[in-house]
């Protein structure tokens, strides 16, 4: 039977200078590629950190997903829409171009428009509260400077003890408010997932993208339809397959194009072949 580290050396053909990555289980690490340290821009894998801080400032009841997310700019539209990208907001500046979920529209400008949020609930910048927000991860290489959609940068290991963290939750959330945070935002939107076209439904939980039944798409052919992750234009992704019991991580140096289209799902597929 073919092993996780089977499944990794798969990286060996890629085409890119550097890259990591992990196999990651609810005890840690089970199998490993790559420098672990080596710190990556993430691109758009920042959203989920960034959203996961946005959870722990629910939690702390400092916000609520249900906030109006800009009264004058987005009527009708919460904090929730905003992570799943419903909000109506257009991808890259702070212009409503659809009514609340009625169209799923990512948006880069939703989640900076979420960090605007945070900081004027808090008093924090929101840099500073995601830092505080994650501590109890002890990220070592993690930082959330700039945009909360995409400027966050970070390394396999610290990104290992976060999928960690999504398979088994507990010391930053609790399992009720990740269950929540990833199941269907808004069902029954079509909308684009950059790269990969047109989609519908294009399923999006509330920070996460979901496998759902996408076609094409950067995740496996055997990734279950709950399977929740991110990409990001970098060259960056990851995903936990609550059904399989696992998540995969893998950073390159390569900005995202048609290699990461093609070598994203077959290692994905190689990573649940042995579990």
């Amino acid at each position: 039977m073919p092993t996780f580290a089977d499944a990794l050396r798969g990286l060996d053909d890629w085409p890119v200078g550097l890259c990591a990555a992990a196999v990651v289980g609810p005890e840690g690490v089970r199998a490993a590629y790559g420098p672990g340290d080596a710190i990556f821009a993430l691109a758009s894998v920042t959203k989920p950190l960034a959203a996961l801080a946005v959870l722990v400032a629910v939690e702390e009841e400092a916000v609520s997903l249900d906030d109006p997310a800009d009264p004058d700019l987005l009527p009708g539209a919460t904090l929730r829409h905003l992570l799943a990208h419903a909000s109506g907001i257009r991808p890259d500046s702070f212009e409503r171009i659809a009514a609340p979920a009625t169209r799923r529209i990512y948006s880069n400008a939703g989640y900076e428009l979420a960090g605007r949020h945070i900081a004027a609930a808090t008093g924090i910048s929101f840099p500073d509260y995601a830092h505080e927000a994650l501590a109890p991860l002890a990220l070592r290489h993690t930082t959330l400077d700039g945009s909360p959609a995409r400027d966050g940068r970070s390394c396999v290991d610290d990104l290992a003890v976060v999928l960690g963290e999504l398979l088994a939750p507990g010391r930053l959330l609790h399992p009720d408010t990740l269950a929540d945070a990833t199941a269907v935002a808004f069902p029954g939107l079509r909308g684009v997932v950059p790269g990969f076209g047109m989609q519908d439904p294009c399923d999006w939980a509330t920070g996460f993208e979901l496998r759902s039944t996408k076609a094409p798409h950067w995740m496996g052919a055997a990734n279950s339809h709950s399977t929740f992750g991110h990409f990001g234009q970098a060259g960056t992704m990851l995903w936990v397959d609550p059904v399989a019991g696992v998540g995969l991580v893998a950073l390159a140096d390569r900005a995202f194009g048609p290699w990461a289209a093609a070598a994203w799902p077959i290692v994905s597929d190689a990573v649940l072949a042995a579990v």
